[in-house]
């Protein structure tokens, strides 16, 4: 008798993977919504696209190269302008209280998802408050002309004309791809707002409850075309305090915590029950200059500001040995990076001479903004914009410091409130045009993307021949005469390009970082 119940005694014990496995990542601040298209943060992006939705088409880090995802194959023109898309079959919307899809996903979803901000006339498009800000900087209302549901499973853009970045585009965040049926839903019940709130995907994980500031909750899709994620629950533990999302990792109440700050990392080598996974980032934290705020419209001014900074000495103490100095907006593996572009010397002296010459010898007053809590591209907040106050003082610029929080901070400054602005930029697709487009064309001063409010027909003119050819050397002309442009006219306080760290328990198995900071919690699982 007692032999025959051990296995039962043990059974709990010996199965292990029959238990609700929940994985916590401990994250650093709160998503504005979970709408994508609405918004360009990363955090935002992380909490709905890289976990709720899925894409046409994703980009492979590891390769280098746009691998299907919605759609199993693509064929585009001789000519490059009609691109067409085969979807893959029996793709299933998320099932929750709120929405039971009574179709799977077809064509139709694909063109309303890109129609709604593409089209004014389509219902749609006055819903999203924030505006469409990818799309609106990429320009893609003027390069879509016409998209066509073929039949139930292709889907056909027909663009205006030729651009070499199309295809890598379709694998950002912002290009998730929406249940029309669900939108309909909502217009009919006059509750749009509900799809910011209440979102539905085709992704790994479906949306369970968010409390701003404290945690999202999602359960693992078990009807996932790419196959049901191993882990059962996920669960973002909104953590600002970098120092906390460390006690939290040691404690277990958290298997993974991202953006550690440099000590956090030094520390986590010597825990056993740790690990550190990192790689080199596809990112540039830099200070915005806002060109449209006198005397900032002068770029002697600008420039006065880019010498009077000690950026080692920051380096040094922010980075703390974990970033790269950045002399201009793109990081050095991008293949077009000007390597002969000269950054601007530490020369106090040298800056007083430009503030006088702009008829500031007296100097002027300014501000600058930065966020509360600590992050891959801004690991010390406080400090970083002391040491920039202190250097400034040194050439006669008086700088109050306004901290402001992540979500009111990113909504103020795409408004063009901000003067100097602690910021950072993740390319989403390794295309060197993801940092130009978003951050210095006319477009996207208008979408709200362009921190440093800049906008020269002359620049947009290199920017958009360089997406006009396919031909990379071509292209890599252009960018750094487009860099050049850029480093003259010191739009920019250029930082650093960080390496991006993610720390995790030691049962934490096939998490990788991404150089995008894109977040695939899909196929990890827990020893």
């Amino acid at each position: 008798m007692r032999l025959a119940a051990l296995p039962l005694l043990l059974a709990p014990l010996l199965s292990p993977l029959a238990q609700a496995a929940t994985l916590s990542v401990c994250t650093e601040a709160s998503p504005e919504g979970f709408d994508v298209v609405q918004y360009n943060s990363l955090t935002t992006t992380n909490a709905s696209a890289d976990v709720l939705m899925n894409r046409l088409v994703e980009f492979d880090a590891s390769s280098g190269k746009v691998v299907p995802s919605l759609a199993d194959s693509w064929e585009i023109s001789s000519d490059g302008l009609t691109y067409v898309f085969r979807l893959h079959p029996k793709v299933k919307f998320h099932r929750t209280d709120y929405f039971t899809p009574s179709r799977e996903l077809t064509a139709e979803d694909v063109k309303f998802s890109f129609e709604r901000m593409l089209d004014p006339a389509q219902p749609w498009h006055q819903v999203a408050q924030s505006g469409f800000p990818h799309a609106q900087s990429l320009q893609l209302p003027g390069l879509i002309r016409k998209i066509d549901a073929l039949d139930p499973l292709t889907v056909r853009f027909t663009l205006d004309h030729a651009d070499s970045t199309f295809l890598a585009t379709l694998s950002m965040g912002f290009a998730s791809i929406y249940s029309a049926e669900y939108a309909d839903q909502l217009l009919k019940a006059a509750s749009p707002e509900k799809l910011n709130s209440q979102p539905i995907g085709t992704g790994p994980f479906i949306f369970s409850r968010f409390q701003k500031d404290a945690a999202i909750r999602y359960k693992a899709n078990r009807d996932y075309f790419a196959g049901k994620p191993t882990v059962d629950s996920l669960i973002f533990a909104i953590t600002p305090d970098a120092n906390v999302r460390l006690q939290k990792l040691r404690r277990n109440e958290c298997q993974i915590a991202l953006s550690p700050k440099p000590l956090d990392v030094q520390a986590a080598s010597t825990d056993p029950t740790l690990k550190i996974e990192h790689t080199a980032a596809f990112m540039t934290a830099f200070v915005a200059i806002n060109s449209q705020h006198p005397p900032l419209d002068k770029p002697e001014v600008r420039q006065a500001i880019n010498l009077a900074f000690d950026k080692a000495n920051y380096l040094k103490a922010v980075f703390e040995g974990t970033g790269e100095a950045a002399n201009g907006p793109y990081p050095p593996n991008t293949w077009s990076y000007a390597k002969e572009l000269p950054g601007y010397a530490f020369d106090p002296e040298k800056a007083r001479q430009l503030l006088a010459k702009a008829g500031l010898k007296s100097g002027f007053q300014t501000t600058i903004w930065t966020r509360p809590s600590g992050s891959l591209l801004n690991p010390n907040p406080s400090l970083g914009a002391q040491m920039l106050q202190s250097d400034l003082a040194q050439v006669g610029i008086q700088a109050e410091i306004r901290v402001i929080e992540w979500g009111e901070l990113i909504r103020r400054a795409k408004a063009g409130e901000h003067d100097l602005l602690f910021m950072g930029w993740a390319g989403d697709n390794g295309d060197p045009d993801n940092f130009l487009s978003p951050q210095f064309t006319c477009a996207a001063v208008k979408s709200g993307t362009n921190f440093a409010r800049y906008c020269d027909q002359n620049l947009d003119k290199l920017i958009t021949a360089g997406k006009t050819t396919s031909e990379q050397g071509v292209r890599s002309k252009l960018y750094q005469q487009a860099q050049i442009q850029i480093q003259q006219q010191a739009l920019w306080l250029p930082l650093a390009h960080p390496t991006a760290f993610a720390l995790t328990r030691k049962q934490v198995q096939g998490y990788q970082v991404s150089p995008f900071g894109r977040q695939d919690y899909s196929k990890i699982s827990l020893q």
